[in-house]
């Protein structure tokens, strides 16, 4: 029977890297599948991995009915074995209805890929749904680590690698420790919770006397 996906997990632990993966399987099976992404960080249209990895994708927009691309694409005489849809977390939830509807009436497993929590900790809409519909939620087994080693549980927005809790809950970004640009981070929740990134980590070492800022 075919099923909906959810393959869930921290920033850096592998999803785009397993959805190029799963493609690669199956089109050198002779399959054909549909690939959306939205907000890549290799730019619209693209599907990539931090490993170096990409193919390109169907950029999902705000109005994109994605039930109704499928149906328009076969309707072409042209083939579609099976959906991957990646950055799933910035789909909106009827975007996410319509992914289930791609299963249940075209009869087409749909792999959806993507992180849970924003860097606030508070769910993204759209991996709500999907935790909400799926058929499985696969937590990815490649664990990402904090700077101290811990698993990293929890996404964070940093600026000059100082974290951040206040803005948009989408701004696109990657794993970086640049000095003056947006980046993220991936954190263990004692050091979520402290606001301690590498970067403030190091400092505090060099400044001893200066006490990390902390929550909660």
């Amino acid at each position: 029977m075919p099923e909906l996906v959810f393959f869930s997990g921290t920033m850096d632990c592998g999803k785009s890297t397993l959805a190029l993966q799963i493609e690669h399987n199956r089109s050198a099976r002779g399959l054909v599948g549909m690939i959306f992404t939205r907000n890549d960080r290799a730019g619209e249209g693209k599907l990539s991995s931090r490993l170096g990895l990409v193919t390109d994708a169907v950029e999902v927009g705000d109005g994109t009915d994605l039930y109704a691309y499928l149906v328009d694409h076969l309707s072409r005489g042209r083939r579609a074995d099976y959906v991957i849809a990646d950055e799933a977390q910035f789909l909106a939830p009827e975007q996410i209805d319509q992914l289930a509807r791609v299963v249940d009436d075209l009869e087409l497993d749909v792999y959806a890929f993507g992180i849970t929590t924003d860097f606030r900790s508070k769910l993204f809409p759209g991996s709500q749904r999907l935790v909400e519909l799926a058929d499985r939620v696969e937590v990815l087994q490649v664990e990402a680590l904090c700077w101290c080693g811990a698993r990293a549980t929890h996404n964070a927005r940093t600026v000059g690698g100082v974290m951040v809790v206040e803005g948009a809950q989408v701004v696109v970004g990657d794993v970086t420790d640049s000095a003056d640009e947006v980046g993220y981070e991936v954190l263990c929740r004692r050091h979520h919770r402290r606001r301690m990134t590498a970067a403030t980590a190091r400092a505090a070492a060099l400044a001893p006397d200066v006490l990390p800022v902390t929550q909660g």
